[in-house]
């Protein structure tokens, strides 16, 4: 149990109109400092910040039910050429004093052992807490998010031990703190997800320090804040890292899950490229796609330091995002050579057409002229004499290539 325990959820709903919700984030305040729009945009790169601020909206709420309080909620924007509707929800709990945060968590997987129901039902259902504010249906499309992605922040008081605690002796982190850092981020515990002893160090790579006080893990199913010194309440250092937790880094969590949507998307696009005619138009409107996904949203790095890069980098690296991308980019190079072949080959074969549709006709009317014949008899003559010569020639195996090269398909 934790002095602070704080989650977001994150899934993806569609936004058939814009809320009628302030704009902006859900500005969280500490001391005389808010998370407002403004603040965060200076943290940020001009498109980073455009992409996460300018189609955003927030609403503040006191909903309570069992140990879970909903503090508030948001909506962003992030439209695909696929679903211009589509955007992200956030739905911002506090989990209340005395309850164990860690087995609500698994509850939200539900895993098999978690002994519980869903917290994220009945009254706290997202389907009902957006009701007629946006639609909760799972996007049938390509999507970042499976399942929702929670973000965790805890704390916990001195009796918490190695659980948590830097050991007071040796002053390092024990192992047990990092575990536990995992079972938050991942919304299980060791029976659920057992890993192999010869793991146990890679997975311990992953954590990042923040600082000597608290630190993060980035995983598939979630993201995880752990304090390592006793929280003395209000007042303590954690005030400034719960805002920071709450805000300007759960928003380069957002970032990374827009990325990892528009790279799913891509990715299956580019796999159907060959589905039907209009080869040149369908490559081209990718090429463009890429490119402003590429402008808008592809950044690995959102401000000149500080631990946002870090958690962005992170979650790129766990879900693949730089090289996925750079197959994106390859296979898609790959297809505008093939255009560009094929786009040469056509404009040869229609040069081929022309040299066999005019050389017969000026030869015959090349011949005609030396002899000074003007006869209109002849004249048609050395016509019909030409169209013959063209269609004999169009069926030679030159004349198949020609005409094959034209209609832009391999000569077989």
């Amino acid at each position: 149990m934790g002095v602070r325990q704080h989650f977001a959820v994150v899934l993806p709903v569609a936004l058939a109109q814009d809320p009628p919700w302030a704009a902006g984030p859900l500005p969280f305040t500490v001391a005389a400092q808010t998370a407002d729009a403004a603040g965060r945009r200076g943290l940020f790169t001009p498109s980073a910040a455009r992409a996460l601020y300018e189609r955003r909206w927030h609403s503040w709420s006191a909903l309570a039910e069992g140990p879970l309080r909903l503090d508030g909620m948001e909506l962003l924007r992030t439209p695909t050429a696929r679903a211009a509707q589509q955007a992200l929800a956030v739905l911002h709990f506090t989990v209340a004093a005395g309850t164990p945060m860690l087995p609500l968590l698994r509850a939200i997987s539900h895993r098999r052992l978690a002994g519980q129901p869903d917290p994220l039902s009945g009254a706290m259902a997202p389907a009902v807490l957006l009701a007629g504010v946006a639609d909760t249906t799972a996007p049938a499309g390509p999507f970042a998010l499976s399942r929702p992605y929670t973000v965790v922040f805890l704390t916990t008081d001195a009796g918490a031990g190695p659980l948590a605690l830097r050991d007071a002796v040796s002053e390092e982190v024990p192992a047990e703190a990092d575990a536990f850092l995992r079972s938050l981020a991942s919304r299980s515990v060791p029976d659920d997800l057992p890993a192999g002893p010869e793991v146990v160090a890679e997975m311990r790579a992953e954590v990042r320090r923040i600082s000597a006080d608290w630190s993060a893990l980035v995983l598939r199913q979630g993201a995880a804040f752990l304090g390592h010194r006793a929280d003395t309440g209000a007042g303590d250092f954690y005030d400034w890292a719960e805002y920071n937790a709450r805000s300007v880094y759960l928003d380069a969590l957002l970032l990374g899950t827009v990325q990892s949507n528009h790279i799913d998307e891509l990715t299956d696009d580019l796999s159907g490229v060959f589905d039907g005619p209009g080869l040149a138009r369908r490559v081209s409107a990718l090429e463009q796609r890429i490119a402003l996904f590429r402008s808008t949203y592809w950044r690995q790095h959102l401000s000149a330091h500080g631990p946002a890069n870090d958690l962005l980098l992170a979650f790129q690296r766990k879900v693949r995002l730089p090289e996925r991308f750079e197959l994106i980019l390859a296979e898609a190079a790959d297809y505008a050579r093939l255009v560009q072949t094929q786009e040469s080959q056509q404009v040869a074969g229609a040069l081929g057409v022309l040299t066999i549709l005019g050389l017969p006709l000026g030869t015959a009317l090349s011949i005609l002229q030396v002899l000074g014949d003007s006869r209109l008899r002849d004249l048609l003559l050395g016509l019909a004499g030409s169209f013959v010569a063209t269609a004999a020639a169009l069926t030679t195996r030159y004349g198949r290539l020609v005409l094959s090269s034209l209609r832009g398909h391999p000569h077989r």
